[in-house]
């Protein structure tokens, strides 16, 4: 009783539903946004040979991105600021690919990865002062210790709850800094640390983006199993995975202790890449629901997927392009065979491995 009287008292005050209607928000999670070599030309081309152009990529599938409350993408590049802009193994990217994203819908970038050094310690920097200069959230790498004490942790009220997010990586590619950028990385005791902070800092529903697992697998290891059941010890509600460069399966896991779901995601796979074989030329999205209950506590509700595939140019103007599942006619007629495969592929390891996360369309 005294819960839903303050429940009440809190719906007055900050214009939140009442307790018959639930309050609610919705998010959208995506994997890597890659720049290889190959789009880092073609948008060049398409500039015009001085500027980047990347209008149209992500033009089927921004209506999706736009529609939620909040979505998060995996920035797998570095905003090098040029004039030599690399693709793989040591990614750097314009500034103008970051405001595709954004011009896309995305709200906030995570930066936490192994690609996140590859242009040291000055392009990392540089990365999160572009960012801040497109006026979207990030997480996961920090000018230095003071910055990521100060910044963690990130709280974001949606819809009137309060989310806290994180963001950790395996690892840098064994580039280590040399000018005191701070990297997240996976430190069981660094993110309980964390955790239990943005908990008392009144964070409602903690997500953790995770950074982890085998490239081009399937189906996730014991490491990633052990590590989202750790996270899910310390409370965290919403575990989103990347990396692999290939999906992963998703689960709906009980947490007893806490009388809660958890969502485990243990790879979306690519959002936009020049990835050729099969099961990398795609990738999931994962949409949440998150609601505060009648007794006012917020809960990750449910969770469904889509796929989506990552056309390369086919003539004219067009560039690499995210198109989703439910447009299989925007597919390039010669691509159509390769995104079948990659389409039956993910259902088929959805289908048979995902817990209580169904496919949307």
């Amino acid at each position: 009783m005294i819960k839903l009287l303050l429940f009440s008292l809190l719906s007055f005050i900050t214009g939140a539903s009442s307790p018959g209607t639930p309050q609610g928000a919705d998010l959208v999670f995506v994997g890597d946004a890659m720049q290889h070599q190959a789009q880092l030309d073609r948008a060049r081309e398409l500039g015009g040979g001085k500027n980047f152009d990347y209008s149209g990529c992500f033009t089927y599938i921004a209506p999706t991105i736009t529609e939620a409350d909040y979505a998060v993408c995996n920035l797998e590049v570095p905003l090098g600021g040029g004039p030599d802009y690399t693709g793989y193994p040591c990614f750097s990217a314009p500034d103008s690919y970051a405001k595709a994203l954004k011009d896309a819908g995305f709200d906030m970038f995570l930066t936490a990865n192994n690609h996140c050094l590859d242009r040291r310690d000055k392009a990392a920097r540089r990365t999160l002062t572009a960012l801040d200069n497109l006026g979207v959230d990030h997480i996961g790498t920090y000018h230095d210790a003071t910055d990521r004490a100060a910044k963690v942790p990130f709280i974001k009220t949606i819809n009137g709850i309060k989310f806290g997010f994180l963001n950790y990586t395996y690892g840098t590619n064994g580039i280590e800094p040399k000018e005191g950028v701070e990297v997240s990385l996976i430190d069981k005791n660094k993110m309980a640390e964390e955790i239990k902070k943005t908990r008392e800092a009144g964070a409602e529903i903690i997500v953790v983006a995770m950074h982890w697992g085998v490239e081009y697998v399937l189906l996730q290891n014991r490491n990633q199993e052990e590590l989202a059941d750790f996270l899910i010890d310390q409370g965290v509600d919403l575990i989103i995975g990347s990396h692999p460069h290939v999906i992963q399966p998703m689960k709906v896991v009980r947490n007893e202790k806490e009388d809660k779901d958890v969502l485990v995601v243990y790879s979306l796979g690519n959002f936009i890449s020049n990835m050729k074989t099969a099961d990398t030329t795609g990738g999931a999205l994962v949409r949440v629901r998150v609601e505060r209950d009648s007794t006012g506590t917020a809960r990750f509700k449910k969770a469904d997927y889509d796929t989506f595939y990552s056309a390369k140019p086919s003539g004219g103007r067009t560039n690499f392009t995210v198109i989703p599942s439910w447009m299989p006619e925007k597919i390039p007629a010669a691509q159509q065979g390769t995104w079948q495969i990659f389409n039956r592929g993910a259902t088929r390891v959805f289908d048979a491995h995902n817990v209580g996360v169904p496919r949307r369309h």
